[in-house]
């Protein structure tokens, strides 16, 4: 029983450092510094130092606080915390997600126009289309 504690004692702990990585990341990618985001999501510099070096998992309250002060979508960190599953959707979209040159903003629009495209398909090759009369 103590070999499965520590199993998940870390597997949490590495959840919690790569989410705290995510969040550096797209913090340099956007160009902001700590107090700068610090400052938007409405928390403590310190505070937001040991997220990011994944000494302290933040609620769901404040991903979305850090998701806004990023400009990106709450869902995107909600994934990372472990809070929400991945979409599924095979290799295109973990190919979007995967791709490090794309904000997060760029990634959402990429998976709706995607999104749209298997909707359309889907309908156009089991579903009755709407007639127009």
């Amino acid at each position: 029983m103590e070999r499965v504690d520590k199993a998940v004692n870390k597997a949490v702990n590495q959840a919690v450092s790569d989410l705290g990585s995510y969040i550096r990341t797209q913090r340099n990618n956007s160009q902001i510094s700590l107090r700068q985001l610090a400052k938007a999501a409405g928390v403590s510099n310190p505070y937001l130092s040991q997220v990011e070096r994944g000494l302290r998992k933040p609620s769901a309250e404040i991903l979305q606080q850090i998701a806004n002060g990023l400009r990106i979508s709450a869902e995107a960190l909600y994934v990372q915390a472990g809070i929400l599953e991945r979409r599924e959707g095979g290799p295109v979209v973990d190919a979007i997600l995967a791709d490090d040159d794309l904000s997060e903003r760029q990634k959402q629009v990429l998976l709706d126009i995607y999104a749209s495209f298997r909707r359309e398909h889907d309908t156009a090759d089991g579903e009755p289309q709407p007639s127009e009369e």
